[in-house]
């Protein structure tokens, strides 16, 4: 459970960066001059952290499908999470919907046997 916990925990913050990385120019005017800047930045470091969460995910599990489903969850729920925060996109029902598919997904993988 404890690689599990960590590998949850990479994906998270791996995907926090992804969001910055990505969508940085549309909040601070100096991120859009600076793409290159930002994507050897952050770019490495992601990879870092989506490499050791696959790891420590797939060391739970002992196959690979789980930690892609529930990375991609994460990374759904972090999405809404932060593009509501920043750039005040609101959750409509089709947000909410992949939400709720994103939470079974993880739900899924984590208690299904």
């Amino acid at each position: 459970m404890k690689n599990l916990l960590i590998g949850c925990l990479l994906y998270f913050g791996a995907q926090l960066l992804v969001w910055y990385q990505t969508n940085s120019q549309f909040i601070w005017p100096w991120a859009k001059k600076y793409p290159m800047l930002i994507a050897l930045t952050f770019g490495s470091l992601t990879t870092y952290m989506f490499i050791l969460g696959t790891k420590y995910v797939q060391s739970h599990f002992g196959v690979l499908w789980p930690g892609r489903f529930i990375g991609f969850s994460i990374g759904v729920v972090i999405f809404a999470a932060l593009t509501w925060a920043h750039l005040n996109e609101g959750i409509n029902l089709k947000t909410a919907v992949s939400l709720l598919l994103a939470l079974v997904l993880i739900l899924i993988q984590l208690f299904w046997k």
